[in-house]
């Protein structure tokens, strides 16, 4: 190099801040000093970790002869010397199983330690549990101990779950290193949970030595390494690192009890020997000064041992210590009484967390849902003990809590009420705390919109004490405004001030007992009352109270407006009582404003006859929906046709009446009277008597020849131009024509959000099942995909093509066939030929989970949940491609291959390519009981081996070795196997999708 490319890469290099140099492995070999003074730096690098993987990588690479065949790695000093090393950095470390974890991959830690164990002259060939600690070296008894305390440390671990990362575009030439550390890990794991019994036991022997212990250090190490004679009986064996008999027994007690807790979901006792290790480490920690030698989170033990006595009901003396021990004890003992007290009393206190709360509230809400009963009140109790908790700590109050304020109680508001007030300090609230719970009062005042509720409120002690007299004014002059309750004159509420009983004060009280009244006569009585004191429109009283539009000039025209208010305030309450379905109380008050208007208008009185025909209807329907079979009586039946064929001159007809009378009249199969007896001119006049003469018809020919199916046609043509939007050419700048799309036309019978109305009042399941198949034949015409098409019954009586598919709204057909599935579906969710096709929607929408659950759900209903047979005609081959297509784009390989073997002729072209796939999200061989094809068996057996998954094919083989599915057994033998597997097959899934 020249002097001035010499002088150049210096002032390069020195305008650069200097960045020391990772130290390489080979270097601490050939410097046996640099290891420790490495290590003893603040930041190594590489870290000790790192340098482990480095030695042990080294150590074990493999060697190439002269042959260039692939050796084992040599026995020679450098690998000898590397080996060392790696442990020597583990002794740095003081054998931290937490710190080796955490750095080291299993099978990497396995090698580490066996080197351990060779090193420290444990016997090899002899089963750790067969040794006698007691007789060993202590440095050979502790490195048996620290290989045992992994290898049940590591069994817990294996058994949280883990996300997997997925490799980047970078990383794929790395996919085949990932799977050989993955097949090694899991080979090492299997070998550890064969031999978790026999870790067990060498541990609880080691508990059972009361002698302090001596763990390898960097001393001893060297040591064994200078004497290659050394046997363990040397000066090394007690010159490494002292570790006292308390010590290691807390340790090794806190990592037995965590493998027995981990045991426990499946061996119910294993939680009661968890409970005792975590108890003896508990009296250890107390007992040690310090814990140098001990690593185990605190917070965890704690938590193993809250879990250990809830799911082992301690009763010991000391199971009372702590709060969370109080609340498990009065929950096991149904004491729901003395929990919520104890929530109340902690709301002062605040010594239970909010999430142990939360989780409290959560068990009992599980409960209700599991069927048990009188549990109901308790979650409303603890739901309002946590609500009150959150306001006082300044939280948001929960959706639980706001779902509950929804229609409270006088009952639940009292109790808000009430543990409010034991909840803040007794003798002098901070003010945070007072400040916090007058915010949950403005809150509850604000989310109540029943009066007499918010009343209770306002008038309450605390209420009073927490607010200022300015916050109370206005607080209740927005609440006066939203329910507009109160009288024009905007006078304060008396809870608030101190003045004499006036007029106005009357006024208001009176108008909040209108609101608030059903009975008719009281009613009356009140406004006799209220126009006696002050002659105003006391309709416009509640903004809430809305009579239909048709009808409003017809009522305010009454002159007299004493009269005026009574009749609009009757229909007003009867018809929010109908849309609550509190049918009792609409009869009476339609019955009583009957009564008040034959007296002076017969127009009135018709529009009234109407309503109280209406209301029988809806009054019926409902029975219906509920289960009842009761047939409507004849009378009216007779009223609903009168009403159909009325025709009085200058009289408002709400269109509903006529829509719910149809609706009403195919529901209950009057089908002769819209075919036959309907008079000819009225189904002119009105759309929804023709497209109920249309349904009927269909349904009545239904079962009969081609050349009978004429209503069909013009049923799906009228529905056709319902679906259609109108069309309009318009002359572009350049000349040419172009087109403009209007969302609705007007040239159908109705509009499309009108039909969808009166289709969802419909229930007779012929009917539904008729609109269902034109929608869905209407819906592959217009989407024009033939391998994605869906099904339904009838699909045969409709055309198979469309003059001007353009002009049809696709949306709105897609749509309209999806809401139409939906409703029939609320009504009946047994219906296999709607979950057909409800599942063929969500098929095509790629919506495979759904359809899978659906298609699942289809042969549930109609094999009594798989105990027998699923009909052919339900499980077709299409049915059976499509639920292995959705299994497939799930990624639930093995119940494709499954799945394959249902079809007429097995597919096993597609079962064999989805044995390929080795990322399979489900629970691949849990599932090889269910396959009965011995093809794909063998198959399996054969993929297993080729893959070196030693388990999976021994399941396999178990699999193709039964008896029953010997192919010399008769057809019978054989059919009856697959049979059962079948059944066994579809109940596994239903779990799973249902």
């Amino acid at each position: 190099m020249s002097a001035e490319a010499a002088d150049r890469v210096a002032a390069v290099t020195s305008s650069r801040p200097s960045t020391p140099l990772q130290t390489s492995w080979f270097e601490f070999l050939l410097d046996g000093s640099l290891l420790e003074k490495h290590l003893e730096r603040s930041h190594p690098d590489p870290a000790a970790v790192q340098l482990i993987i480095q030695f042990l990588e080294q150590a074990s690479k493999p060697s190439v002869n002269e042959q260039n065949q692939v050796q084992p790695p040599a026995d020679n000093r450098r690998n000898r010397t590397l080996k060392l090393l790696a442990l020597k950095v583990a002794a740095y470390m003081k054998w931290d199983l937490d710190a080796l974890e955490k750095g080291l991959t299993i099978p990497v830690l396995n090698m580490l330690l066996n080197e351990l164990l060779c090193v420290s002259k444990v016997p090899p060939g002899v089963k750790h549990v067969d040794l006698d600690l007691s007789t060993l070296p202590p440095t050979t008894a502790m490195a048996v101990v620290i290989y045992n305390r992994w290898a049940i440390r590591t069994i817990v671990l294996s058994s949280f779950p883990e996300k997997q990362t997925k490799p980047g575009p970078h990383q794929m030439n790395m996919l085949s290193i990932v799977q050989q550390e993955k097949e090694m890990t899991d080979n090492i794991l299997t070998v550890l949970k064969e031999q978790a019994t026999d870790s067990i036991s060498v541990l609880e022997g080691a508990l059972q030595l009361k002698k302090d212990f001596y763990v390898h250090t960097l001393r001893t190490l060297d040591l064994l390494a200078a004497d290659a004679a050394a046997n363990g009986e040397t000066e090394s064996s007690t010159a490494g690192l002292r570790i006292s008999a308390d010590e290691l027994h807390c340790q090794v007690h806190y990592d037995v009890g965590c493998i027995f807790f981990q045991q426990g979901c499946t061996d119910q006792p294993a939680y009661q020997k968890a409970r005792d290790h975590f108890r003896q480490t508990k009296e250890l920690l107390k007992k040690l000064d310090s814990t140098v030698h001990v690593h185990l989170d605190e917070k965890r033990l704690a938590g193993y041992w809250n879990a250990c006595k809830a799911l082992t009901q301690d009763c010991d003396s000391d199971s009372q210590t702590t709060p969370y021990d109080q609340i498990n004890s009065l929950i096991r003992a149904h004491s729901y009484q003395a929990v919520i007290e104890a929530f109340i009393k902690d709301n002062v206190s605040r010594v239970l967390p909010n999430n142990f709360r939360r989780s409290v509230l959560r068990e009992f809400l599980y409960k209700v849902q599991l069927g048990e009963s009188g549990l109901d009140e308790v979650c409303h109790k603890l739901c309002v003990c946590n609500a009150v908790r959150d306001a006082l700590e300044g939280e948001v109050l929960s959706v639980c809590f706001q779902q509950l304020l929804l229609k409270p109680s006088r009952r639940t508001v009292d109790f808000i009420l009430e543990v409010c007030t034991l909840s803040l300090e007794k003798d002098r609230p901070s003010e945070t705390s007072r400040k916090h719970m007058a915010n949950f009062m403005k809150t509850l005042c604000e989310s109540l919109e029943e009066l007499p509720l918010l009343f209770v409120v306002s008038s309450h002690k605390l209420f009073m004490e927490l607010l200022k007299e300015e916050e109370r004014k206005v607080l209740m002059e927005q609440m006066r405004k939203r329910s507009a309750t109160i009288n024009l004159s905007a006078k304060p509420l008396p809870s608030f001030y101190d003045i004499p009983a006036s007029a106005s004060v009357n006024i208001g009280q009176l108008e909040q007992q209108l609101i608030l009244l059903l009975e008719p006569r009281r009613i009356r009585q009140i406004l006799i009352e209220l126009h006696g004191m002050a002659e105003r429109p006391y309709w416009r009283v509640n903004s809430k109270w809305e009579v239909p539009p048709d009808y409003i000039n017809v009522i305010l025209s009454i002159k007299d407006n004493l009269t005026k208010d009574l009749v609009y305030i009757l229909m007003a309450k009867g018809l929010h009582c109908i849309s609550i379905k509190d049918f009792a109380h609409a009869r009476q008050l339609f019955s009583a404003c009957l009564e008040l208007v034959t007296e002076f208008s017969p127009k009135l009185r018709q529009i009234m006859l109407n309503e109280m025909l209406l209301l029988e209807v809806r009054a019926h329907e409902t029975m219906a929906a509920e289960g009842s079979k009761e047939r409507p009586p004849p009378d009216l039946v007779s009223r609903v046709r009168g009403y159909l064929e009325m025709r009085i001159h200058d009289l408002p007809l709400r269109q509903v009446v006529g829509e719910e009378c149809v609706a009403f009249m195919l529901n209950w199969r009057e089908n002769d009277y819209l075919t036959l007896q309907v008079p000819p001119s009225l189904v002119m006049n009105n759309p929804y008597i023709k497209l109920g003469q249309l349904l009927a018809s269909t349904c009545k020919e239904l079962p009969g020849p081609k050349e009978c199916r004429r209503t069909a046609k013009e049923l799906w043509d009228v529905v056709v131009q319902i679906c259609s939007v109108s069309i309009q050419h318009k002359r572009n700048n350049d000349g040419r024509v172009g087109l403009i799309k209007h969302r609705e036309s007007s040239m159908g019978i109705l509009h499309r959000s009108k039909f969808i109305t009166f289709i969802k009042k419909l229930r007779e399941p012929l009917v539904l099942t008729t609109l269902i198949s034109l929608f869905v034949r209407l819906h592959s015409i217009v989407r024009d995909d033939i391998v994605n098409e869906v099904t339904a019954e009838h699909l045969s009586i409709w055309p198979s093509t469309l003059p001007t598919i353009q002009a049809v709204d696709v949306e709105a057909v897609a749509v309209t066939v999806k809401e139409l599935v939906s409703c029939a579906l609320t009504l009946n969710p047994n219906n296999q030929s709607w979950l057909i096709t409800q599942a063929d929607i969500y098929f095509v929408t790629n919506q495979y989970s759904a359809a899978l659950n659906l298609y699942l759900q289809a042969g549930a209903v109609s094999s009594d949940f798989f105990t027998k047979a699923v009909p052919p005609d339900v499980y077709t081959d299409q049915v059976l491609k499509r639920m292995i297509k959705c299994c497939s784009m799930m990624n639930c390989h093995t119940q494709v291959a499954v799945l394959c073997q249902f079809l007429r002729e097995v597919d096993y072209m597609t079962a064999f390519k989805a044995l390929q796939e080795q990322n399979s999200h489900d629970a691949m061989d849990s599932f090889y009981d269910y396959i009965w094809d011995v093809t794909i068996l063998e198959y399996l057996t054969h993929i297993h081996h080729k893959r070196g998954e030693t388990e999976k094919r021994q399941i396999a083989v178990k699999a193709i070795g039964q008896a029953e599915l010997n192919t010399s057994n008769p057809e019978e033998v054989l059919q009856l196997a697959a049979q059962k597997r079948k059944k066994r097959f579809l109940q596994a899934m239903a779990k799973l999708y249902f």
